[in-house]
């Protein structure tokens, strides 16, 4: 998609989630209409599809966002099908409770979501669109005079030019001769629209001065951090009493949020250990009559908190020694690894009785991978915030799996990249962010190249 200005179309308001409502329920008239030739619904159905429709519209706002303004084709799609799905789901869940399911035909429904995707996709793929088309044709573009203290605050500012902005002046603060007195004349007389100051967070005493300068005028006055700072405004932003503070280490998996996980995974682990039984069994079976040694192997890795526990995988390895604080990596056709190994390795069969783990509550479905404890001792000095990755539960699967780093880790480089994948989760930790890592598991995160 094109680039767009996101100041102009991001995040979640009310305006555009009573759009989203109004297409939910009109196209599910316009489905009832193609499923039986007329528009004359039973009272039953008007009920249906207007909370269906406040249903979904809920799913938006508890997302908190909608897909970024610059977003792929394909992401806005997949955000509005699996919104829509969600919603749906749940609803029907009532449905099936109040046994009214015969009362709805499943054709109507089929063609209500369908349409109701397709047509959100547009609406919003559309505006966005049209955004980004005015903007590169002039048509949107937006004064601004910049004031910046540093060659990198002028960098900064002068890179925003290409999302549909004119920069028509600039005071550079390093020159010393810049006239605050005179400033707020200086903006009414140019005709701009916003100033943007970008300078270190140091400077507080120019940022404050240049603020009150221009507290009689109408413009949008922003304030645009440095190349530099602007990772410590990554971190949430939280309220102490009667101060703000900056997490800087910080996970939502606290207090409620930690039960609401643990029940996910009790929930999830009790059903799909019941259903893999079977495949549990007949992988046990092959490997005692496959190769000499235990079936299950155990190993120590760090918990919650550093906490050693144990880990539980089915075997794929021959028995074999390793040297007293050494672990060497499976490689690409290892000898060490039979064909059985390399098959269970390789569809991440081995891993289903770390699911055990997870109802013994050492180990979450969902969660970074645990590494092996010599690894943890070499890493934690290379990698920024290395040790962070146990502030929540080791789990089965994780953010960085699902976005192909998985494997092993033979560079710095996978493992910082691992690292900041796991972090990134631990610091965006919802409750549909684990639904989301275990659906892309399902068809992405156990079969990968990477696994040997």
């Amino acid at each position: 998609m094109a680039k767009v200005n996101t100041s102009v179309v991001s995040g979640v308001s009310i305006l555009p989630v009573i759009v989203d409502i109004t297409i939910m329920v009109l196209t599910g008239y316009v489905s009832f209409f193609l499923r039986f030739g007329e528009l004359s619904l039973p009272p039953y159905y008007h009920l249906f599809i207007v909370s269906a429709s406040l249903m979904t519209g809920f799913t938006f706002i508890a997302g908190n966002s909608y897909p970024h303004a610059g977003s792929t084709l394909r992401r806005t799609l997949l955000y509005f099908c699996s919104r829509v799905i969600l919603a749906f789901s749940i609803f029907m869940l009532f449905i099936v409770f109040l046994k009214a399911t015969h009362m709805y035909s499943r054709l109507w429904l089929g063609w209500w979501i369908g349409l109701s995707c397709l047509v959100l996709f547009i609406v919003h793929a559309g505006y966005y669109q049209l955004i980004a088309q005015l903007q590169a044709r002039g048509r949107m573009l937006n004064k601004v005079l910049i004031i910046y203290g540093s060659e990198q605050g002028f960098e900064t500012l002068k890179n925003m030019e290409s999302s549909g902005y004119v920069i028509c002046e600039a005071l550079d603060l390093q020159k010393g001769n810049m006239p605050l007195a005179g400033l707020a004349e200086r903006v009414n007389s140019s005709g701009v629209a916003e100033v943007w100051m970008s300078m270190p967070f140091s400077d507080c005493a120019n940022i404050d001065e240049i603020s009150y300068e221009l507290r009689h005028t109408l413009v949008n006055i922003r304030f645009i951090p440095q190349l530099e700072d602007v990772k410590l405004l990554k971190h949430r932003i939280s309220y102490l009493g009667s101060q703000y503070a900056i997490d800087l280490s910080y996970t939502p998996l606290d207090g409620f949020n930690r039960g609401v996980k643990r029940l996910e995974d009790v929930v999830l682990a009790t059903l799909i250990g019941i259903s893999v039984i079977p495949v549990c069994l007949l992988i046990a079976l092959a490997i005692r009559l496959s190769s000499k040694g235990p079936v299950l192997f155990k190993q120590k890795r760090h918990g919650i908190g550093g906490e050693k526990i144990h880990v539980y995988k089915f075997r794929s390895m021959e028995v074999h020694n390793e040297q007293e604080g050494v672990l060497t990596q499976a490689e690409r056709d290892d000898p060490r690894i039979p064909p059985l190994g390399h098959f269970l390795r390789r569809t991440s069969l081995d891993e289903l009785p770390q699911f055990f783990n997870v109802l013994q509550g050492r180990m979450s479905i969902v969660g970074p991978r645990p590494h092996a404890l010599v690894h943890n001792e070499y890493y934690k000095d290379l990698v920024e915030s290395y040790m962070w990755r146990h502030k929540v539960k080791p789990g089965i699967t994780g953010w960085a799996q699902v976005n192909g780093y998985r494997g092993r880790t033979d560079t710095l480089e996978k493992m910082s990249k691992r690292v900041e994948h796991d972090l990134w989760y631990i610091n965006n930790w919802s409750l549909w962010l684990d639904l989301k890592i275990i659906l892309k598991s399902c068809y992405k995160g156990f079969f990968h190249k990477n696994a040997y």
